[in-house]
């Protein structure tokens, strides 16, 4: 039962597990449960209202783990680069304002059919959003994503990319977020 205990204290529910449900409804069913964290998507807070979701999250007693998503940081254009990383700093504030922890970044496609180009841009837009970040108490989380997603998600396909963006900005505001369905096939993923 203590184990139990201690596993559940620590649980959280990442939104898009329960896609068809709305943030109430997501609410409602961690707190039957008793599960103590949820972890939110921008899209469905849109749905709801940044308001009404705060008052959704006072009301319930739960917290929020983490905010997904970030990111999507190369582009074509210089301008659509500012314009990405001006909803990127939006996203920042709004993860501080529901108290997140981490904003969870897909880092974004291939660009002009450039690969090397485009993971450069994803180093160069965290590099630019993180003092954002850290001033605002949000940590950043690099996901990489399985590399049948390079093309339109993320080019960050494997923990050893991530973990080279990490180690270049050497920031404790910055690190990873693992997720299962996309690093089963990672070698760095399997525990020894």
């Amino acid at each position: 039962m203590e184990f139990r205990m201690q596993t559940i204290s620590r649980l959280s529910i990442n939104q898009y597990t329960l896609k068809n449900w709305t943030i109430p409804q997501l609410l409602e069913g961690c707190a039957a449960e008793k599960i103590p964290f949820v972890a939110l998507w921008r899209d469905k807070i849109a749905e709801a209202g940044l308001n009404e979701t705060l008052k959704l999250l006072d009301g319930s007693g739960i917290k929020v783990s983490s905010l997904c998503r970030g990111g999507f940081f190369p582009a074509e254009t210089i301008d659509l680069q500012t314009r990405n990383l001006e909803e990127n700093y939006r996203a920042v504030d709004e993860a501080a304002a529901i108290g997140a922890e981490v904003l969870v970044l897909v880092c974004g496609g291939i660009v002009n059919h450039d690969l090397d180009r485009s993971r450069k841009m994803v180093a160069e837009g965290i590099a630019r959003l993180l003092p954002h970040a850290t001033q605002a108490g949000v940590k950043l989380g690099i996901e990489p994503l399985h590399p049948m997603f390079a093309a339109d998600r993320s080019v960050i396909v494997s923990l050893s990319q991530a973990n080279e963006i990490i180690e270049s900005l050497k920031s404790p505001d910055l690190g990873v977020v693992i997720d299962v369905y996309h690093v089963w096939w990672d070698p760095a993923a399997i525990a020894r």
